[in-house]
C-alpha cells in the first residue's frame, strides 16, 4: 500500500478556485429571476457552468496536487471529459428545478440530493480516469463522508442561490462552500487506497513540474472564464438596473399621461382597430354618466342613437381609418339615463413608427345647448317673421273692416225698419265685429298692440275674475288657486293680462273634455330660472302657471304651439290664436311664455312678467262715453287716408254726423288742402307711403297750431316718442267713437285756448 502526498501550493490554489467558483455561481444565480425568456436560460447555463465547472476545476487541480512517490500518474482523456460534463449537467438540472417559483422545501431537498451525488460521480469518475501502476480501493466510510459533505455543500448552494444577499453574505458563503466543496474532494482522497505493482522509488513525493504546470493553466483557465462570467454579469446587472430606472420613468411617465388623459377637462377616448372602446377620460364618463367599468371593452357605436351609429358604420368609419383623421362629424350619444347629447366628435389614427395601426385617439365636444340656443333662434327668428306678416295682415284686415263696419252702420240708418233686414244686417256686423276680435288677437301675437302695463297684483286680478273664468270653463272643471303672501306686483296691461288668463283656461277646458282640475298659482323667481335662458338672469320676475291635468301634447304639437292659426281643435272650434296672443303678450311685457307638455299627463303654461316695486294701480275702467251732441257749427274736417274705402268710409260717417269732409289720399295733398282752404280738424291714418301720420302731425303743428289732429291706426307700430296729446282712434271704429274723438279733440282745444301766458317784467 502505498501513501501519497500533495503539494501545498496546488492545494491552495484547488480552495481557492472552489470558493471563486461558488462565489461566481451564487452571483450568477442571481441573474436568473431577475430576467426572463431566453436570457433566463442563458445565466442558468452560465451559472451551471461556473458552479459545475469550477467543481471539476478544483477537483482536478486537486488531483494534480497529489503524487505517489516514484510513480507517473496519468489521466484517460475521455473519462476526464465525462468527469467535467457530469457537475455541469446536475448543477444545471438543479438550479432549473430550484429556480422555480413554485419550489418547495421536498424539491429542493431532492435538487441538493441529485447535486451531491453527480458531483460525488464526477470525483471517483475522475479517480477512475488515473493511469499508474499501482491498484485503487476506496475505504466506504470516507466515501460515506465525502457523500454526506456532497450532499450538504449542493443543497446550502442550492438554497442560497436563488436567495437576494448582500455582498458580504455572498463572501462568507462563497468561502464556506469553497471549504466544504474542497472539504468532500479531501475527504474522498484520504479513503483512496493505492497497492503498487512492482518497487517504487520513494524518494520522489511531490507533483512534478509537469504537474504543476497543468494546475496552473487549469486554474488559469477557470480563473478567465470565471471573471468574464462576473463581468458579464456586473454589465447585465449595470445593465439591468439601467432598464428598470428606465421602466420605472416609463412607468411614472405612462401613469402621468394616463392620470392627465383621465383628469382632463375635455372628453376624450381611444378606440381600437374595431372601434373598441380602450380609454376614456373621465369628462367622457361624466358626459354620459357611466363608469368606466361599463365602458371599456364595448363598442362606441354602443352610446350612439341607432341613426348615427348607421352613419358611422356605413361610411364614416372606414373613412377615418382611410384618411387617417376626421374632424367635427356630428352623432348624437345617448346617455345612460336615456337623454340624447349632440355632439361633434373628431378623431385621428396613431401609427408606430413602422406605420402599423396603433389605435385612435377621439375628442367629444358637446353641442346639444349650442343646437337648442340655435333651435331657440331659429324659433324665434321664425316667430317673429310670422309676427311682421301677421301685423301687417291685421293692419290691412283693420281697414277693411273699418269699410264693412261702417258701411254697415250707414246703412242701418237708411235701410227701412224691417225685422229682417235689421236681423240681417246684425248678422253681418256680428261677424265684421268677430273679424276685429280676431285682428286683435294677431295684433297681440304679432306685438304690435298699445299696451299700457302698470303694476297689477296678479292674484287679486285673478281672484277678481274667478266667476268669468268658473262661466268660461263651465261646471265639470275645478279651479284650484295656489298664491303666496308676500307677492311684488308685475308690470303688465291688466286688462291684456286678464285676456290671456281666459285663452288659458279655455285651453285647459278643452284639452279635459271628461272634466279635471286647473291650478292657477303664482310665485316669484328670478329670470336665470326660466326655461331656454333669454330672460335677465338676475331681475326679479312674478311666474303664473297654469295648468291641468288633460290630455297633453305631444312634442311636434308643443313645437307648434305659439304659431298662429295652428290648432289642434276641430274645424270652427278656434282661431289658434289664443297662446299666439299670450305668447305675444309676453314679448311684448319683456317677460315669457313657457310651455311644458308631455302626452298623457298634462299641459303647464307659465307668463313670466317683470316684477316691480312700485305701487299697485287698478285697472282703470274706461272713461265714459261722452254724450253725442251735435255742435254748434259744422266742422270742416281733413280726413287723410291712403285707403279709397276707408277714405270714402269715414266720409261718410262725418257727414252722417253733420260735418263737412274733405278728403286727401296722402300726407302731401293734406298739407296742400290746409294751404287752400280753412279746416278745423285733421283725421290722418299713421301707416301711409311718402308721409306718415306722426309725420304730418308734426307739419300742421309748425304751421298750423290752432289746427288739432286725430291719429287713427290699424294697431301699427308707433314710435316710442308720439306726442300724448295727440288724440288716437283705433281701426275699424263705428261713428259713435269717431263722434268721442272729435269732441276731445274739440274740448282739448278749448282748454289750450283758456291759458294765459304771461310775459315777465324783465322781458
Amino acid at each position: 500500500m502505498l501513501t501519497g502526498t500533495h503539494d501545498s501550493t496546488l492545494v491552495a490554489l484547488s480552495v481557492l478556485i472552489a470558493t471563486v467558483a461558488s462565489y461566481t455561481a451564487l452571483d450568477l444565480a442571481g441573474r436568473i429571476r431577475a430576467c426572463s425568456g431566453w436570457s433566463c436560460y442563458a445565466w442558468l447555463t452560465t451559472a451551471a457552468v461556473a458552479m459545475g465547472g469550477g467543481i471539476w476545476a478544483m477537483h482536478f487541480v486537486a488531483m494534480l496536487a497529489f503524487s505517489l512517490p516514484g510513480m507517473e500518474v496519468g489521466y484517460d482523456f475521455r473519462l476526464t471529459v465525462i468527469s467535467l460534463i457530469a457537475p455541469v449537467f446536475v448543477t444545471g438540472i438543479a438550479f432549473f428545478v430550484v429556480n422555480r417559483k413554485d419550489t418547495g422545501v421536498a424539491a429542493l431537498l431532492l435538487s441538493g440530493l441529485f447535486m451531491g451525488l453527480g458531483i460525488v460521480a464526477m470525483h471517483y469518475i475522475g479517480m477512475a480516469a488515473m493511469r499508474m501502476p499501482a491498484d485503487l480501493s476506496h475505504d466506504h466510510l470516507w466515501i460515506a463522508v465525502s457523500l454526506l459533505i456532497a450532499i450538504g455543500a449542493s443543497t446550502v448552494a442550492l438554497w442560497l442561490a436563488f436567495r437576494r444577499t448582500g455582498l458580504e453574505m455572498k463572501l462568507v458563503a462563497a468561502v464556506a462552500m469553497g471549504l466544504a466543496i474542497s472539504g468532500m474532494h479531501y475527504a474522498a482522497m484520504q479513503g483512496a487506497v493505492f497497492t503498487s505493482h512492482g518497487t517504487v522509488d520513494g524518494a520522489q513525493g511531490h507533483a512534478s513540474i509537469g504537474q504543476t504546470a497543468l494546475a496552473l493553466a487549469v486554474a488559469a483557465a477557470t480563473f478567465l472564464i470565471l471573471f468574464l462570467a462576473l463581468i458579464a454579469a456586473m454589465f447585465d446587472r449595470r445593465l439591468t438596473l439601467l432598464v428598470e430606472r428606465e421602466a420605472a420613468a416609463l412607468r411614472r411617465s405612462e401613469e402621468q399621461f394616463r392620470t392627465l388623459y383621465k383628469k382632463t377637462p375635455l372628453p376624450l377616448h381611444s378606440l381600437d382597430e374595431n372601434g373598441i372602446i380602450q380609454h376614456v377620460s373621465d369628462a367622457w364618463l361624466d358626459l354620459l354618466d357611466y363608469s368606466r367599468e361599463e365602458v371599456v371593452g364595448r363598442p362606441i357605436s354602443d352610446f350612439m342613437t341607432e341613426d348615427s351609429a348607421q352613419r358611422r358604420t356605413e361610411g364614416i368609419w372606414s373613412r377615418l381609418l382611410q384618411e387617417g383623421e376626421l374632424k367635427d362629424v356630428e352623432y348624437r350619444l345617448v346617455t345612460k339615463g336615456g337623454d340624447v347629447r349632440d355632439v361633434l366628435m373628431s378623431g385621428k389614427v396613431v401609427r408606430d413608427p413602422e406605420g402599423r395601426f396603433g389605435h385612435v385617439l377621439g375628442g367629444i365636444v358637446d353641442v346639444t345647448e349650442r343646437k337648442q340656443a340655435e333651435e331657440a333662434l331659429r324659433q324665434a327668428q321664425k316667430m317673429e317673421a310670422i309676427g311682421q306678416l301677421t301685423g301687417g295682415i291685421a293692419h290691412d284686415f283693420n281697414n277693411l273692416l273699418m269699410a264693412v263696419l261702417g258701411s254697415l252702420e250707414l246703412l242701418r240708418k237708411r235701410l227701412p225698419d224691417d225685422p229682417k233686414v235689421q236681423q240681417l244686417l246684425d248678422n253681418a256686423m256680428q261677424a265684421a265685429q268677430r273679424g276685429a276680435s280676431l285682428t286683435q288677437r294677431m295684433l297681440a301675437f304679432a306685438r304690435r298692440q298699445h299696451l299700457k302695463p302698470t303694476a297689477v297684483d296678479v292674484p287679486a286680478l285673478i281672484r277678481d275674475m274667478a266667476d268669468l273664468l268658473q262661466r268660461s270653463i263651465g261646471p265639470m272643471v275645478r279651479i284650484e288657486t295656489r298664491f303666496p303672501l308676500q307677492l311684488p306686483p308685475a308690470l303688465v296691461d291688466a286688462n291684456q293680462l286678464e285676456l290671456a288668463i281666459l285663452n288659458l283656461a279655455v285651453n285647459a277646458r278643452d284639452a279635459m273634455p271628461g272634466g279635471g282640475t286647473i291650478i292657477i298659482s303664482v310665485r316669484q323667481a328670478k329670470g336665470s330660472e326660466a326655461e331656454g335662458g333669454v330672460l335677465t338672469a338676475n331681475a326679479d320676475y312674478v311666474c303664473l302657471e297654469v295648468a291641468d291635468t288633460g290630455e297633453g301634447m305631444d312634442e311636434a304639437t308643443l313645437a307648434r304651439a305659439r304659431e298662429p292659426f295652428f290648432t289642434t281643435k276641430g274645424v270652427g272650434k278656434g282661431t289658434g290664436l289664443g297662446l299666439s296672443m299670450v305668447h305675444g303678450l309676453a314679448e311684448q311685457s319683456n317677460g315669457r311664455l313657457v310651455l311644458k307638455s308631455r302626452r298623457g299627463v298634462g299641459t303647464t303654461a307659465e307668463i313670466w312678467l317683470p316684477a316691480t316695486q312700485a305701487g299697485v294701480a287698478p285697472p282703470q275702467p274706461e272713461a265714459p262715453s261722452l254724450a253725442l251732441e251735435r255742435p254748434v257749427r259744422s266742422l270742416n274736417v281733413l280726413v287723410v287716408d291712403d285707403d279709397p274705402l276707408v277714405l270714402q268710409n269715414t266720409a261718410a260717417m262725418l257727414d252722417d254726423l253733420g260735418h263737412r269732409a274733405i278728403e286727401a289720399p296722402s300726407g302731401e295733398a293734406g298739407l296742400a288742402v290746409l294751404r287752400a282752404r280753412s279746416v278745423d280738424i285733421v283725421l290722418t291714418d299713421q301707416a301711409m307711403p311718402g308721409m306718415t301720420g306722426l309725420q304730418l302731425a308734426e307739419a300742421i303743428r309748425r304751421e298750423w297750431a290752432e289746427v288739432r289732429v286725430i291719429l287713427a291706426t290699424g294697431y301699427a307700430e308707433l314710435p316710442v316718442d308720439v306726442p300724448p296729446n295727440i288724440p288716437r282712434l283705433s281701426k275699424p271704429f263705428t261713428s259713435q267713437r269717431l263722434a268721442e274723438a272729435i269732441s276731445r279733440a274739440i274740448s282739448a282745444s278749448k282748454e289750450e285756448r283758456k291759458v294765459v301766458s304771461f310775459r315777465s317784467r324783465h322781458a
